[in-house]
């Protein structure tokens, strides 16, 4: 009799999340590096405001618009190969930054980068699904969550203290941490077998129609849309005008009060990204949501500083708690050996929508009603959020057989005309 025991899911993640979560928090790190720098380097070629912050844009239409090709990549080549090629493109974009001569090479470069940022982002979801185990997916989107969280948080203040140096130094200091990063990801993935796509592998790719077909999806796509238009969209454009204009505050009440926000997103992702795995992927999205939308309409009504913060730390709550949730519900209904390249660049893309669209949005319903019904109106977007997540069906897949169990579910979901064969 054979001694091999097939064990039941540890508790502790593989070694090639770790991975990912360092090169995350790098990533971060960088990208707020160039932050303080980007805008007063494309204003010191002698261009307007406008030109200057539309090359902070161009790099959001273009990771927008490349997206659908990313996923195709993803699914002809596999998320490794794509993950390396969307950072090294990344750190190339970046140095030539570093050294462009004029206005129109810096939007092309940063534009270029923006190619090279959505293969990265959206292989790298596919890496956390193929890589973790069913029942810590929430745990491992968390933990990367987090870091990327932190790495956002203190890349600014490197980068400020970089910008004293030279406006050039932030993009030379981050192309060059991207080739590093890219050199540690190959080194450290290049014989995993839980990172590498078998060459045998017969699994048919779903596709987003398919997808679609699963209210869970439905409702994760709901919920990064409106993630991507309070937190990447309106919280870094709307709130640094209302503290100046309705609380009278000046610029570093801006910076405590975004600090509240990802100070309790950071500290309750990993705890809601436990509780997905333990008690279901829909109660701690359910929860975020409500307190998402609640935070943030909050935010518009008041005058006081105080309850200002208050609700910044409701909202901040809200979102920590949404991130994990929806991520390992995606990874379920998609199933750690599918391909589905389309259904994670789609997830992608609401949340990349919601941050182009939502400050445009925002600030016009600002200036033309105010503030209030502005922050009314991006709550409600949660709020919608919040009612197709009360719709879906919970996706954490039972501890007995459990990544059989996930695909099963989603291909009953998904791919109905399945049902009752063999």
């Amino acid at each position: 009799m054979s001694e091999t025991v097939t064990r039941p899911e540890s508790d502790r993640l593989p070694r090639e999340i770790y991975v990912l979560v360092g090169a995350s928090f790098l990533i971060a790190i960088g990208f707020g590096l160039i932050g303080p720098a980007l805008p007063n380097f494309a204003a010191s070629f002698d261009v307007g405001v406008t030109a200057a912050s539309f090359v902070v844009s161009a790099f959001a239409l273009v990771r927008l618009a490349f997206a659908p090709a990313s996923g195709r990549l993803v699914t002809r080549f596999g998320e490794r190969p794509v993950y390396l090629w969307g950072l090294s493109i990344v750190a190339v974009g970046t140095l030539a930054c570093a050294l462009a001569a004029d206005y129109w090479q810096l939007l092309l470069f940063r534009s270029a980068s923006g190619v090279g940022s959505t293969m990265f982002t959206v292989s790298a979801i596919g890496l956390l699904i193929r890589i973790s185990p069913p029942r810590l997916r929430g745990r491992a989107s968390g933990l990367w969550g987090t870091s990327f969280l932190l790495g956002g948080i203190a890349g600014p203040v490197l980068g400020s203290g970089l910008v004293a140096v030279s406006l050039r130094a932030p993009f030379l200091a981050y192309g060059l941490a991207l080739v590093l990063t890219t050199l540690l990801v190959w080194w450290q993935l290049r014989h995993s077998e839980l990172a590498s796509r078998p060459p045998d592998e017969d699994v048919p790719a779903m596709t987003f129609r398919q997808a679609l077909r699963h209210p869970t999806y439905r409702a994760a796509l709901a919920s990064n849309l409106a993630n991507g238009w309070v937190v990447l969209g309106v919280r870094m454009s709307l709130i640094p005008l209302f503290v100046t204009a309705v609380l009278a505050k000046d610029a570093s009440f801006t910076g405590i009060a975004l600090a509240v926000f990802a100070a309790a997103n950071a500290a309750v992702m990993l705890l809601a990204g436990r509780f997905a795995d333990r008690r279901g992927r829909k109660p701690p999205a359910v929860a975020g949501l409500a307190l998402l939308a609640v935070g943030t309409v909050l935010m518009g009504v008041t005058s006081d500083p105080w309850v200002f913060l208050a609700a910044s730390l409701v909202a901040g709550v809200g979102s920590g708690g949404v991130n994990p949730s929806q991520n390992a519900a995606v990874a379920d209904v998609l199933g750690a050996k599918a391909r589905g390249g389309s259904v994670l660049a789609g997830f992608q893309m609401a949340a990349d929508v919601g941050a182009v669209v939502g400050p445009l949005a925002a600030g016009a319903i600002a200036e033309q009603w105010s503030y209030g019904v502005a922050f009314a109106v991006t709550g409600g977007m949660a709020a919608l959020a919040f009612v197709l997540w009360l719709l879906a069906r919970e996706t954490l897949p039972p501890s007995h057989d459990s990544e059989h169990t996930a695909q099963d579910v989603a291909t009953e979901d998904c791919c109905p005309e399945a049902r009752g064969r063999g």
